[in-house]
């Protein structure tokens, strides 16, 4: 799935995405074959469009009802909302919401 829409221009991610990406590695939680940096680039090159967090985004992702105080999910959530996107998550709590937008659990 994620294959097909990043060939076709439609796989999205917020740019909060990569600072959580980072503070992953500095924590050691996950790994990458080359650096954070060079990774972003090249997924940009391939297709990836990168949402900005404007301050719209940043508005509803503080309005959001139901929702935990995570600021990094709230941003995403509210992104995916602003771009009537569908999100695709392996959080079990951005799947738990009960406000409209569509969801992908991608632990399947």
């Amino acid at each position: 799935m994620a294959e097909s829409a990043l060939a076709e221009g439609a796989l999205a991610a917020s740019a909060i995405s990569f600072w959580e990406i980072a503070l992953l590695l500095s924590e050691d939680r996950v790994e990458l074959a080359k650096p954070l940096g060079q990774w972003r680039r090249d997924l940009l090159t391939s297709g990836l469009i990168e949402c900005a967090v404007v301050g719209e985004i940043g508005i509803a992702a503080a309005q959001l009802e139901g929702l935990h105080g995570d600021p990094a999910d709230r941003i995403i959530l509210a992104t995916a909302v602003h771009h009537r996107a569908t999100l695709v998550t392996a959080d079990q709590r951005l799947l738990d919401w009960t406000g409209s937008l569509e969801r992908h659990d991608a632990r399947l």
